[in-house]
């Protein structure tokens, strides 16, 4: 009678088997399994066919679930202390990264031309500027307390793109709806699309969001009652993130991916539209 030997080591003598191939394996090459122990061949072709786990919303199950949330935040606090930093050219910076509709002008002068006149990089990058430590702290509490749980809900790409737009959203809104001349900075666009995702989302899954409701009424009359808040990037990052969350939540499970995709940047077309759509009003005012 011939001795089995390891399908790997075939100097070392065994009497186990691979419940998956049936290939006789040495301890050195036991995989444990379900059922008995698999060989390494078998345990590396399990892991490429078998399927990622993913959340309720299509999103990939990440152990650091909100890694996304942390660059925000840090992206936030690196721009506020380099802008700190650097005094008045700190301000320089405030001006070409925020968001100013800017009167028009045929030849460009800088900063102080604003959006109108070409710089449409600030409509999103305005979302990341802060000049006060308060404005920046309310901030960055309310992106990790409500984003932090919408990145497990949704996985980091989805989450990402869901603040993007939101912030896209509301710096259009500002873009249409502010004075001219008015600069607008801060991420609370963003935190109103991610709170108007939360209600839709967390209702969606059947939870309770009175409370979710309670404190967007909050913020709203906050909104509309102090001073020197944009109530357009507020109303517009709560648009754009409810829009968005409908995408998330309701596409059909068989083409989850290819709706939602097609449904922010069906948004992201019209917020561009929007953009070119103000230019022209503004040039021709």
């Amino acid at each position: 009678m011939t001795v089995p030997t390891c399908a790997w080591h075939t100097e070392r003598e065994t009497y186990i088997s691979c419940q998956r191939c049936g290939r006789p394996i040495c301890p050195e090459c036991m995989r444990p399994a379900s059922v008995g122990f698999h060989c390494p061949d078998c345990l590396a072709d399990g892991r490429r066919t078998q399927r990622s786990p993913r959340t309720a919303f299509g999103g990939k199950v990440h152990a650091r679930d909100t890694l996304v949330t942390m660059i925000l935040i840090a992206v936030n606090v690196g721009v506020f202390v380099v802008v700190s930093a650097l005094g008045r050219t700190g301000r320089e910076l405030v001006l070409t990264l925020s968001m100013i509709s800017g009167e028009v002008s045929l030849v460009g002068i800088g900063a102080d031309a604003g959006v109108a006149d070409g710089e449409y990089w600030r409509i999103l990058t305005s979302s990341f500027v802060h000049t006060g430590l308060a404005h920046l702290a309310f901030n960055m509490v309310a992106i990790w307390i409500i984003g932090s749980n919408l990145e497990r809900v949704l996985g980091r790409w989805r989450y990402l793109a869901l603040f993007l737009v939101s912030c896209l959203t509301a710096g259009v809104a500002v873009y249409w709806f502010s004075p001219p001349a008015a600069v607008t900075y801060g991420a609370s666009g963003g935190v109103f699309g991610l709170l108007a995702a939360a209600l839709v989302l967390y209702r969606k899954q059947g939870f309770d969001v009175s409370a979710l409701l309670l404190l967007l009424g909050l913020n709203l009359v906050f909104t509309f009652t102090i001073p020197n808040i944009s109530w357009q990037g507020h109303i517009g990052g709560l648009v754009g993130g409810l829009v968005a969350a409908a995408a998330l939540a309701y596409a059909p499970r068989q083409h989850r991916t290819a709706v939602q995709v097609s449904a922010f940047a069906g948004l992201t077309v019209v917020c561009l539209v929007l953009i070119v759509a103000r230019t022209l009003a503004l040039s021709v005012a």
